[in-house]
């Protein structure tokens, strides 16, 4: 038993022991459940980055300069829509005018259980800041080839969207910072608001200085033991920094990988330059490839975080500890 000092009502005590009955047993009942919750967190809060991976560039899935994969014709493994270009530098999703929309979608399902994507981008434009819109999105769904309002796709979407958000279309909204990288996934019945800027379904996210910036901005998503992570690098200082990490993402095989923008009534050149998709070879466990079960519809377990929970257990036994305590000290002014 650890030893303690308190005072309560003008009586020092040195033990749980000597305390009042009803006292020392909410003390051991709270301690019980707050080493519980921590054994728990600590045994199931595994850090997949130390996972043994090994990846390898898939280039069926991959777009790069001379970007020689992507066309019309049914040989190809990328076309193209909308208001798309092919230039030698990049592929604009969009240029820098009203109502414009573009899209590049893989023609290949992909069936890769664990990948990593990382995609290197460009924002620029003549608008000043928030003059400027709307933004372009990273994808990989059941549907392909839409048109829509969600960043030139459709609204309803089955799989996972991640938005390069450029203009707050909430004018009430002032959590936020612009631009901001946010993610979502889409069962086919729960649309992304975009007039919300998507607030209501997303995953979280980050803010982001993307627009107009003369080094190189990269987004990599990772998809890696039913964990979806999130990363960027757009400080020119070639290292990855977090932005959204979510366990318990469940997404299908044999959907298609992506890519597209809009403007509006405020515009931007919106750009990819790069598509590098990678297949991560991970060791699982047994127990592991067990819950690797058939995924049919995109979902996510909603989970509590057990270290908040622990936080907040330890918050309240101090709070009732303190109230505990004046109560005692009031009454012997009495």
């Amino acid at each position: 038993m650890a030893t303690i000092v308190m005072k309560l009502n003008g009586t020092i005590y040195t033990t749980v022991m000597d305390l009042p009955y009803s006292l020392a047993n909410k003390i051991r009942l709270s301690t019980l459940f707050v080493l519980i919750l921590a054994f728990t967190s600590s045994s199931s809060g595994e850090n997949t980055y130390e996972d043994t991976t090994y990846e390898f560039l898939k280039r069926e899935y991959s777009l790069s300069k001379p970007y020689q994969g992507l066309g019309s014709s049914s040989s190809s493994h990328w076309e193209f829509m909308g208001n798309t270009m092919i230039m030698p530098e990049h592929i604009r999703l969009t240029p820098d005018l009203q109502s414009r929309q573009g899209a590049v979608w893989s023609r290949i399902p992909c069936y890769l259980r664990d990948w990593e994507l990382r995609v290197q981008f460009k924002i620029h434009g003549e608008g000043k800041k928030n003059l400027n819109g709307d933004g372009l999105a990273i994808w990989l769904t059941k549907e392909r080839m839409q048109n829509g309002q969600v960043f030139g796709n459709a609204n309803f979407f089955t799989g996972l969207g991640v938005f390069v958000d450029t203009y707050p279309n909430d004018d009430k909204q002032h959590e936020r910072t612009f631009p901001f990288i946010s993610a979502m996934v889409g069962n086919g019945s729960v649309a992304y608001d975009h007039d919300r800027d998507g607030r209501l379904t997303d995953l979280g996210g980050c803010a982001v200085h993307v627009r107009n910036v003369e080094y190189d901005t990269f987004l990599l998503i990772r998809y890696m033991k039913n964990r979806l992570t999130v990363m960027t690098d757009i400080e020119g200082k070639q290292e990855w920094k977090d932005c959204l990490d979510m366990p318990g993402v469940r997404l299908p095989q044999g959907y298609y990988f992506g890519a597209s923008s809009a403007t509006g009534d405020l515009s931007d050149n919106h750009d990819l330059i790069s598509f590098k998709l990678y297949e991560l070879t991970v060791e699982r466990s047994p127990e592991e490839e067990e819950d690797q079960q058939e995924i049919t519809l995109p979902s996510v377990d909603y989970r509590v975080n057990p270290n908040v929970v622990v936080l907040v257990v330890v918050v309240v036994v101090i709070l009732f500890l303190y109230n505990h305590y004046k109560e005692n000290r009031r009454k012997r002014f009495y």
